[in-house]
């Protein structure tokens, strides 16, 4: 009952349940930072990013603020994912350039490749992933040492480096600069110049240290300036339409942590250092891709997956106009641009979406959404009532339910009653229908009877009296449920979205069933994938779905675009088979 009482003040003063959460999320990470040999986080007293991260973490859990508990959105959450939600897949969509795809297909090797750590062997081998992990890492050819490239933050053996050529299957003077051990907002990269096919391969490492966290969660907006869109303003490539349009409405938002990695991350490959007369950079791509230098001429590609995948679109959108042969290959990239700017780097910038994953969907913005998405399920009735939590969140509600009711019966003196909700293809629709007022009250009656039972059971002592005017506390829970739809805690946030030309693999699934097993239901499933160029307006909101953190995985992205190939492969066969 104290917690029911002081509710009716959190629900007006959701800042207090803020400062309540980024103080525990920022004591929670820093003493996990120490315990991953981070020490340093632990004794900081000013503001850092760790604290920027607990900040935004406490303004995500400000669900509390209506009165639902942790657990209660857990079960909201479930409601979404077992109701599902509609899936944009087949309208209108065009079929995904096969050029693209091939290409996309080749680099993903060096994206995949980037993950040296113990992250990648764990994914592929569950069971003997330490045995991998020490094969790649070349523990055991110590005599193979000295030919190795030497990367920066690389352990004594320079086992990262022969991972990541393992992996990749080249000779070790192909890597030419990389980095593995890195500090806040920097990434993980590895260049690589391919003399057999004119290319040099800038490729950025995904989400694997605690680092790379904490640059995750940096996701507030940042404005980008003209330097860091260098590539879509300075380019002769860039049609002058979109040159205007970015001109006249700046300013421009970028994802603040992928940003200032990027950032680091040109100044890596490329430094501040500049001729006399300012016109030309001398970095490492300019010592390799200037006239007579090395690689005069080869294309560049820059690839990565994740976390990586986004930094590389935003590096591309800075070298884009040094080198106009730059493209930019992101596998499941967190939105990291505003609209604007996704739409104007679409020559040189290619996204690939695998199913349902949620690092493409990945937003301040849709996790907001998302939040009182589950929270507004968790308040109405399912047809569902199978899942004790189901029921535990419905009758934790139900006292409010019933008020709200009574409130509409005296005003609208109606006979009929809105009572049950059902739930359609399409979602969770608001449909009641109930004729009897007796009923409703007698089924009130019987749920406030079972929550006194509960909280005898848990030796608490509460007066009737007590427990009827907390029902005016507990009525404010559904008030702040359905005012969370309208919630404007989101326009403090410019929504981001996926840069560059949006290609979404999805896969088809053929179900044949066999006769003799009808019985049974036994079905034989194989999937076929298709690609098509997606609308990034469809991935603003996160599709809870049983496959969004496997289909993340990258070697699931890698086999669907080896069966898009295959089917092509295929198909042609076929085709030049009936013409002969």
């Amino acid at each position: 009952m104290d917690v029911l009482r002081w509710r009716s003040f959190y629900s007006t003063q959701d800042h207090a349940w803020k400062a309540h959460y980024s103080e525990i999320f920022d004591h929670g990470i820093r003493e996990a930072l120490c315990c991953l040999g981070r020490s340093k986080y632990l004794s900081v007293l000013e503001e850092d990013e760790v604290f920027s991260v607990a900040q935004l973490l406490g303004d995500l859990v400000t669900y509390r603020s209506t009165g639902t508990g942790h657990l209660e959105f857990l079960a909201g959450l479930a409601l979404l994912q077992r109701h599902g939600q509609l899936v944009h897949t087949s309208e209108n969509l065009i079929e995904a350039p096969i050029d693209k795809l091939e290409e996309a297909a080749v680099l993903h090797k060096f994206a995949e490749a980037a993950y040296t750590g113990p992250l990648l062997d764990f994914g592929r081998n569950p069971l003997s992933f330490p045995c991998a992990w020490v094969y790649r890492q070349g523990i055991l050819t110590p005599w193979t040492r000295n030919k190795r490239p030497v990367l920066h933050g690389d352990n004594w053996w320079r086992g990262h480096a022969a991972a990541f050529l393992k992996y990749v299957k080249l000779p070790p003077e192909v890597l030419r600069r990389g980095r593995v051990n890195q500090a806040k907002c920097e990434a993980a990269y590895f260049v690589l110049v391919l003399h057999d096919v004119k290319c040099l391969v800038i490729a950025v490492r995904g989400t694997e240290t605690p680092e790379d966290l904490i640059t995750d969660g940096l996701c507030r907006e940042y404005t980008l300036t003209e330097e860091d869109l260098d590539g879509l303003i300075n380019c002769d490539h860039i049609q002058p339409s979109v040159k205007q349009r970015i001109m006249s409405s700046f300013p421009h938002h970028a994802h603040s942590g992928i940003l200032e990695a990027a950032r680091e991350l040109y100044m890596q490959i490329e430094g501040n250092c500049r001729d006399h007369d300012g016109s030309e950079s001398c970095g490492l791509l300019s010592s390799l891709l200037g006239p007579g230098c090395e690689c005069d001429g080869y294309q560049v590609r820059i690839v990565g997956h994740s976390l990586g995948g986004a930094i590389a679109a935003l590096l591309g959108l800075r070298l884009y106009s040094r080198c106009p042969s730059l493209h930019v290959y992101a596998y499941g990239p967190l939105p990291c641009v505003d609209s604007i700017i996704a739409s104007a780097c679409s020559e040189f910038v290619t996204s690939i979406v695998f199913n349902n994953e949620f690092s493409s969907r990945l937003s301040v913005g849709s996790i907001m959404r998302l939040r009182a998405a589950a929270t507004k399920a968790l308040s109405q009735d399912s047809k569902d009532k199978s899942t004790p939590i189901f029921q535990l969140a419905r009758r934790f509600l139900y006292l409010s339910n019933y008020q709200r009711d009574v409130k509409e019966i005296m005003n609208s003196q109606s006979e009929k009653y809105p009572r049950q909700i059902e739930a359609d293809d399409q979602g969770i629709s608001s449909s009641y229908q109930q004729n009897e007022t007796s009923a409703m009250k007698k089924e009130y009656q019987e749920s406030s009877l079972l929550a006194k039972n509960q909280i005898n059971a848990n030796n608490i002592t509460v007066e009737d009296d007590e427990f009827s005017n907390s029902d005016d506390l507990v009525s404010q829970i559904i008030e702040a449920v359905e005012g969370s739809e309208n919630d404007n805690s989101t326009e403090n946030f410019s929504e981001m979205y996926l840069p560059g030309l949006l290609i979404h693999i999805v896969p088809e699934k053929r179900r044949f069933t066999l006769p003799f097993l009808n019985s049974l239901r036994c079905q034989a499933l194989t999937d076929d994938f298709k690609a098509y160029v997606a609308n990034r307006e469809n991935f603003k909101d996160i599709n809870v779905s049983p496959s969004m953190l496997l289909d993340h995985l990258p070697w699931r992205c890698h086999a669907a675009l080896q069966r898009l190939l295959d089917a092509q492969t295929a198909k042609g066969s076929l085709h030049e088979t009936l013409n002969v």
